[in-house]
């Protein structure tokens, strides 16, 4: 019970604060607070098993990949708002209070036989029990839930497949496209510069600079672009970068005109 106490006001605070966080990362890293405070309640009522899988499956493994692809793919502050569907707010909201409805009046319904322990249910260890529960009584359940998982992954990958309408772009038609673009547009028609390069730092919220040692703009991340979190080239960091450019330019046409006067003299 202790435990419980402990728990339970720090799973209800983080699952609130995951409805008010206003970043995913955040909301992501509460989740995972409210997981493993989950999985302690399950060891403290000798549940090895389900301690065991609420770590290493859910907080382990399928947060982990939710906070991987926010890190990664990132999300823009500037979401649109406005509702696609017509209507779609009030409907949530009443499905919502529904739904919330049926099962509180479902649970009050429920009685509740004597608590017996779990003594009695661990008897023979608790993963082999649940192992038995699992392929004997609730068989038509287990696989009716891999059925309906299956069924989602599959769901996905349809969604996800998009037939290509047109053939697949070759090297001499992208050449062309690209610098068609570039006639009629100016857009550049090779890679853009990565981020850092030439700068003083290597990180990806860093612009590249560009030979004349302006920042170019083009070689961050839209999503960095839109959270507002490039950092700036200094003046200091340019013109550092311009005297080393001016130097470069000097020491190269020195050595051009001594091998010159060596051609010379060698006539």
């Amino acid at each position: 019970m202790t435990v419980f106490w402990i728990l339970a006001p720090i799973m209800v605070l983080a699952a609130l604060c995951i409805l008010f966080v206003r970043k995913a990362v955040h909301a992501a890293l509460l989740l995972a607070v409210v997981m493993m405070s989950l999985a302690m309640l399950y060891a403290s009522l000798d549940a090895p098993f389900l301690f065991a899988v609420q770590i290493i499956v859910y907080t382990g493994a399928i947060l982990m990949l939710f906070l991987f692809v926010l890190m990664l793919v990132g999300v823009d502050a500037s979401d649109s708002v406005v509702e696609t569907i017509r209507g779609q707010r009030l409907l949530a909201t009443v499905l919502g209070l529904v739904f919330g409805a049926t099962l509180v009046i479902g649970l009050s319904q429920v009685t509740w036989g004597t608590v017996v322990g779990l003594d009695e249910a661990n008897a023979g260890g608790n993963v082999p029990a649940l192992a038995n529960l699992l392929f004997s009584k609730y068989i038509f359940a287990f696989e009716a839930t891999s059925a309906l998982l299956i069924t989602a992954a599959v769901g996905a990958m349809v969604l996800a497949h998009r037939e290509k309408l047109t053939p697949k772009e070759k090297q001499p038609e992208a050449a062309a496209r690209r610098m068609r673009e570039y006639a009629e547009t100016g857009r550049h028609p090779g890679p853009l510069p990565a981020p850092g390069v030439f700068a003083r730092h290597n990180a990806v919220d860093t612009p590249a600079l560009l030979p004349d040692g302006s920042p170019s703009q083009e070689s961050i991340s839209r999503v960095l672009a839109a959270r507002g979190t490039i950092r700036s080239a200094s003046v200091d960091d340019v013109d550092d970068v311009q005297r080393q450019l001016s130097a470069t330019e000097s020491s190269e046409s020195s050595e051009s005109s001594d091998r010159a006067d060596e051609q010379e003299d060698g006539q």
